[in-house]
């Protein structure tokens, strides 16, 4: 079977940057189980993919607006440490949730000047190109409850 929308996928892989360095791996786990055409996974990869089949293997580079996007001066903003209620202590590299410009995200602190704090909604790795090494473990049709669902059931499940 090949992979294409609506197919439960079982791939292990690994993530670098164009420095070389290793960002993320399945090696030494479990593969990363995904339902394909649900956008489980980056846009660059899943479109990768598409045709693929178990013992297939590829080195694919997705470039930034594939991946998690270009970096956006708007999502970085300087607000106020009053606004970090019940947050005793703020440091740079600290992270919260919040409700940013396209809903619910990720922030980070980047810089802390007095009470002024400057926080980016961007991801961590928005303006990157990424390469993965991947390998197709298994294939299968997703059943009508994964599909309700959006995502894979069972081992690798994170419901």
């Amino acid at each position: 079977m090949q992979i294409a929308d609506n197919t439960a996928v079982s791939i292990h892989y690994t993530l670098t940057n164009d420095q070389g360095e290793v960002l993320d791996s399945s090696d030494g786990g479990d593969a990363l189980v995904y339902l394909h055409g649900s956008g489980n996974i980056i846009s660059g990869l899943e479109a990768a993919l598409i045709g693929k089949k178990v013992g297939d293997k590829l080195n694919v580079r997705i470039e930034p607006q594939d991946a998690y996007g270009v970096v956006s001066d708007d999502m970085v903003q300087v607000i106020s440490k009053d606004m970090f209620e019940g947050v005793d202590h703020i440091e740079v590299g600290m992270q919260f949730h919040a409700d940013v410009s396209h809903g619910p995200g990720i922030v980070t602190v980047v810089n802390i000047d007095g009470d002024n704090v400057t926080i980016d909604g961007n991801h961590p790795l928005a303006g990157e190109a990424l390469t993965f090494d991947v390998e197709i473990v298994e294939v299968r049709a997703a059943t009508k409850e994964e599909l309700d669902h959006g995502h894979v059931h069972g081992a690798g499940c994170h419901h």
